[in-house]
């Protein structure tokens, strides 16, 4: 009994006990049983026999066991208020164990095995959340009747269909719903990711209009190398013959069509393969899609690994780290430059062979991975990485076999459309999942496309939302208000399938619905190209004259471009203005709005501010020293990004940067004691994630250098110095800082870092496939060892400076260091010393206060 005390809470009068991560297999005999809280997770527990003693519980915590069943026995725990059961292997739920748990208010049951809830459950009618996400069910019928029922989470199942009687508005509590990931005919997924709102919204229209209508939709992204035969192929599908694209017509940026099948609707997106251009292809690039991947197979080489590289495995991997549950396509293109069907079938073999081997080979890294944390002799402080690890190995990326095809052949054309319809409707792809809509989404939808041709809505597509509502209301059988009740729900949906684009989340473009994304996207391609300089150097005296600016001036641009990545906002516009003379666009107000004044931005640098594509310059001096220093949480520290723009500044695109001298110059050279932390991303950085994350960053701090692969930033006195490293190494990204000459000053520089590495992870989530490992390397001279990061993303502010308890380090090789210098640890304080620990209340900083 005296070993228990340990971890029991004292400051709760002996009724909290925590008895989490002791690699428990069973519950301890000696438990005192009156108390009120039980921790148990992340032990080795396969069944909970006993816990019925425990009459008094009112919070019961079995997460990240081994539990294979519901105990029965959690019926007799009748003040059970919070139930923890996630992350098990239990496959089912008696029935007979909910209607006894009259005052369960939290359950949480996700990441198991279930493949079926209990018909009794909803008479535990005190439930208002329910977490169910990532196990088997294919219904939640017995859900309908808890009235309570505030927060529901069903993610990453096999549901194809919601119960209406949970979405009804007189008896509806529900203010939180997540289903993605699971093949819903009844409402999409596209509906379902709206929200509750959403939900009733299409739910009322079918009440209203029992005419439905089943929609077959599939956003097909066409993605290879430059001059792969995306666009030729693209083409020739939609107009289902041989289509011929010259060089100068190849796409820059994206291009958007659809095609019409009898079964079928395909939304066409054509990427440019520039690696310039792909740096906002993450923008676009969505879940539920099918990736065609061509292949030239006329200049791919066997013998040439590069070749696979560039073809194929950047490809791939970019995919997978986006959306890891995508089906990709291959066709090998150019088969009539071939010598022969020989060498096409050789080529084909080995493509094959390689992308298998390339799918193994990952897999088998996450495994390896997965079972050097296990092997970790507490391992239930990595359970969370390990859990992570698990969901990646969940994913599954779904290769088909290549399809060869010589695009001058409309036989050939002919048999990849019946290919690729094949290929979507098999059971084994599930991609095109049938959409049941209200007749009301089909008419308005509609309304749009015949508006559009007949050019009540101008070329440019773009449109004020009053306005459109207005021009609606002449093609559809709705009052005005039934449209206005529904019309931005409706617009959601459009802009998830990808047929509009409706930034509702900008505020000042909240107003304006893009009916025609492709405008939108060659206004992004006028300033993200892969031959900027060139086309800065083509601009024309008249068009400089627009903007009042001279040919030295232009000089100028082009310099700072070339040598420093930063375009003047007044270059932007130039640039922008003449692309829209391109398009034969007219309405010099809509000109304006697009490009923007010297005192006002315009909705393309918007855009690309939003998307984390540039950083803006800012008002006022490059360093100020009576700056505040950066504290943890603190209310005061305003984001960089808050502070006053210049329109008629500068951009920083971190993208057309060539070196990192800037850096170098400002940070000197690195000591042996630094500070220095290691974000292992596995299995890669993506692609353009470094450039973002540091516009990102950059935000946070006024004061900052940035280079190609490094970037500095200074706050108060003090500088962090973040770096890429992702040649043919592991790839991570290294955060450092001096070691400090004071021991109060660890703090403030572990708050530094941890508020660098908290804005990072957060910006990984928009990466689904990639995992993290944290690493601090060991500080002695030679050393190869290193110290590895507990799971830290979840811990509080205060406990962030607890991951290690002990006050001195050793590594594998037996050198000692104080633990400060190595994991967030404040130095022990001598007498009347204290620690500035603010409160944190800005939601604008959550990164900051690491609440991941």
């Amino acid at each position: 009994m005296a070993a228990m005390n340990d971890v029991f809470h004292t400051a709760h009068s002996w009724e909290v006990w925590d008895l989490s991560g002791q690699n428990l297999k069973s519950l301890p005999r000696d438990l005192l049983t009156h108390a009120t809280s039980v921790d148990l997770q992340r032990n080795k527990l396969k069944r909970v026999i006993g816990i019925s003693r425990f009459t008094n519980l009112m919070e019961l915590n079995l997460s990240r066991n081994k539990l294979v069943e519901f105990s029965r026995e959690i019926c007799y725990l009748h003040k059970l208020e919070i139930l923890y059961m996630n992350q098990n292997n239990i496959r089912s739920i008696p029935e007979g164990i909910f209607p006894h748990l009259r005052v369960l208010k939290f359950v949480k049951l996700s990441t198991n095995r279930l493949t079926k809830l209990p018909s009794d459950i909803n008479q535990c009618t005190s439930i208002t959340h329910l977490d169910l996400s990532r196990n088997c069910l294919q219904n939640i019928q017995p859900l309908i009747g808890l009235p309570k029922l505030k927060e529901l989470l069903v993610e990453r199942n096999q549901l194809t269909e919601l119960p209406f009687q949970l979405f009804q508005s007189g008896n509806c509590e529900l203010t939180v719903c997540k289903a993605t990931g699971n093949p819903l005919r009844c409402p999409p997924e596209e509906v379902c990711a709206g929200g509750v709102m959403d939900i009733q919204s299409y739910f009322c229209q079918m009440e209203e209009n029992p005419n439905t209508c089943h929609a077959w939709t599939v956003k097909t992204m066409f993605l290879g190398s430059s001059m792969a035969g995306k666009s030729t192929l693209c083409r020739s599908l939609r107009e289902g013959k041989p289509v011929v694209v010259a060089v100068k017509d190849r796409t820059e940026g994206i291009e958007i069509s659809q095609l019409y099948t009898q079964e079928v609707r395909f939304l066409l997106w054509d990427f440019a393969g520039q690696e310039e251009y792909y740096l906002t292809h993450h923008v676009f690039i969505t879940p539920r899609a099918l990736v065609i991947l061509t292949i030239d197979l006329a200049r791919y080489s066997i013998v040439d690994p590069q070749s696979f590289k560039d073809q194929l495995w950047f490809w791939l991997n970019n995919i997978q780290l986006r959306v890891p549950d995508s089906v990709v396509l291959l066709v090998g293109t150019h088969c009539d430059q071939c010598r022969d069907q020989e060498e096409v079938m050789e080529k084909k073999d080995d493509i094959e062979e390689k992308v298998k081997t390339m799918l193994e080979n990952r897999r088998l890294v996450l495994k390896h991975q997965k079972k050097n944390l296990e092997e970790n002799i507490d391992t239930s402080l990595f359970t969370d990485q390990v859990d992570e690890l698990d969901c990646l190995l969940e994913y599954n990326l779904k290769v088909l076999d290549l399809v060869t095809l010589d695009c001058t052949r409309t036989e050939d054309i002919a048999k990849l459309r019946s290919h690729i319809l094949m290929c979507i409707q098999s059971e084994s792809v599930a991609l095109c999942s049938e959409s049941i809509l209200p007749k009301s989404y089909e008419e308005v939808e509609q309304a749009i496309h015949t508006l559009v041709a007949l050019e009540q809505i101008p070329q440019h597509g773009i449109i004020l939302l009053e306005e459109l509502s207005d021009l609606i209301l002449n093609h559809v059988k709705l009052s005005k208000e039934s449209l206005c009740s529904i019309l931005q729900f409706l617009l959601r949906y459009l802009h998830r399938i990808g047929v509009i684009v409706w930034y509702e989340d900008i505020d000042v473009l909240s107003d304006r619905v893009f009916i025609q994304p492709s405008f939108l996207i060659s206004v992004f391609k006028s300033i993200v190209r892969h031959d900027l300089v060139e086309c800065l150097e083509g601009v024309s005296r008249d068009h400089l004259m627009q903007e009042g600016a001279l040919v030295k001036q232009k000089l100028i641009w082009v310099d700072d471009l070339r040598c420093r990545g930063t375009l003047h906002n007044a270059a932007m516009r130039i640039l922008v203005r003449r692309e829209l003379e391109k398009l034969v666009v007219d309405d010099d107000d809509l000109i304006r709005e697009v490009v923007g004044t010297k005192r006002e931005e315009g909705i393309i640098l918007t855009l690309l501010q939003y998307f984390e594509v540039c950083l803006p310059t800012l008002v006022g001096s490059p360093l100020d020293p009576q700056a505040p220093e950066f504290i943890s949480g603190m209310k005061q520290w305003e984001s960089a990004r808050e502070a006053k723009r210049n329109p008629d500044g500068a951009c920083l695109f971190p993208m057309y940067l060539k070196d990192d001298l800037i850096v170098c110059q400002n940070w000197g050279q690195d000591k042996q004691d630094d500070l220095r932390v290691h974000v292992y991303f596995l299995p890669e950085i993506p692609h353009g994630f470094f450039h973002r994350m540091i516009i990102k960053t950059c935000s946070l701090f006024a004061t900052h250098w940035v280079g190609k692969e490094q970037s500095l930033f200074c706050c108060g006195n003090k500088l962090a110095l973040v770096r890429q490293r992702n040649k043919d190494e592991d790839p991570f990204i290294e955060i450092r800082c001096r070691r400090p000459e004071k021991d109060e000053e660890f703090r403030p520089l572990w708050d530094l870092i941890l508020a660098v590495m908290s804005n990072l992870f957060v910006l990984s989530r928009q990466w689904p496939g990639v995992t993290h490992q944290v690493h601090t390397p060991c500080p002695e001279r030679g050393c190869p060892h290193y110290f590895t990061w507990r799971d830290w993303k979840e811990l509080s502010n205060t406990n962030l400076y607890n991951l290690v308890k002990e006050e001195k380090l050793v590594c594998q090789r037996g050198h000692t260091r104080r633990t400060e210098l190595i994991f967030p640890k404040v130095p022990t304080l001598k007498k009347g010393d204290c620690w500035r620990t603010p409160h944190h209340e800005d939601d604008s900083l959550q990164t900051l206060t690491f609440n991941l």
